[in-house]
C-alpha cells in the first residue's frame, strides 16, 4: 500500500473507533513496522487531525472527538458566500489563523458540485470589498498565536515594543485577541510578572508555542 493510500486509511480506522488503539495493533493491521506508524502518526498530527494518546488499559491513539463536526447540509449559494466572506478575512487579514481559514475553505470548494463552483464561485469573485487590510504578520507567528489561543497554552513571544529597536522575549498567555482595523491586538497575561498586557501583533518577530504548562 502506498503511503498516501495508507495514511488515508489509517486516518479512516481512527475516525471508526470508539476507542483508543495502539501503535503496534495498528502496524499490525497494516503490515508496516511500529517505527512507520509512528512517522504516520506525526503525519497525520501535522496535516491537523486531532490525535490524542491515552495510557493505561483500554488506551492507545484515538481522535479527539470534540474536535469533530457533524456532517452540515450547505445550498451550494450558503458554500459560495461562505467562500467569499473567508476570501475577504484572508485578503484583508482579519484573522492571524489564516492557514486554518484557508483549509476550510478549501474544504468547501471541494463539497460544491462543479456546475456550482464554475457558476456560484464566478458570481463571487465579482464582488468587491473595500477595506484595510491587516498590517502583515510573519506565518510562523501567525500560526504559534492560534495554536495558543485555541489551545489554551503559554506563549513565549520576542516583542518590538517601537520600530528598531532590539525584541524583548515575553511568556504570555493570550486572554483575548480584538481586531481593530488594520492592526490586531493580543490582551495577555505576563506569567513573568502576572500583569495584564497587551501586545500589537505585527510588532511580535517571533512565537513559540510552549509545551509545559507555566504556574
Amino acid at each position: 500500500m502506498r503511503k498516501k493510500s495508507r495514511l488515508f486509511a489509517l486516518a479512516e480506522a481512527l475516525r471508526g473507533r470508539r476507542t483508543g488503539v495502539t501503535a503496534q495493533e495498528l502496524a499490525d493491521r497494516f503490515g508496516v513496522t511500529i517505527r512507520t506508524i509512528y512517522r504516520d502518526l506525526d503525519a497525520l498530527q501535522d496535516a491537523g487531525l486531532p490525535l490524542r494518546a491515552d495510557r493505561g488499559r483500554g488506551g492507545g491513539y484515538a481522535l479527539d472527538k470534540a474536535y469533530q463536526l457533524p456532517p452540515i447540509n450547505l445550498t451550494a449559494r450558503e458554500g459560495a458566500l461562505l467562500v467569499a466572506l473567508g476570501k475577504m478575512a484572508l485578503d484583508q487579514r482579519l484573522l492571524p489563523f489564516s492557514a486554518s481559514l484557508a483549509s476550510a475553505l478549501d474544504k468547501v470548494r471541494g463539497a460544491l458540485s462543479t456546475s456550482a463552483q464554475r457558476e456560484l464561485l464566478r458570481l463571487v469573485d465579482q464582488l468587491q470589498i473595500v477595506g484595510v487590510p491587516a498590517l502583515p504578520v510573519p506565518d510562523a507567528v501567525r500560526a504559534a498565536v492560534e495554536t495558543a489561543w485555541f489551545e489554551d497554552r503559554p506563549l513565549a513571544i520576542h516583542y518590538r515594543k517601537v520600530a528598531y529597536d532590539p525584541p524583548q522575549r515575553r511568556t504570555v498567555r493570550i486572554r483575548n485577541l480584538v481586531f481593530d482595523r488594520a492592526v490586531t491586538l493580543l490582551n495577555c497575561v505576563d506569567l513573568d510578572t502576572g500583569e495584564d498586557r497587551q501586545f500589537r501583533l505585527e510588532r511580535i518577530t517571533r512565537a513559540d508555542v510552549l509545551e509545559a504548562a507555566i504556574s
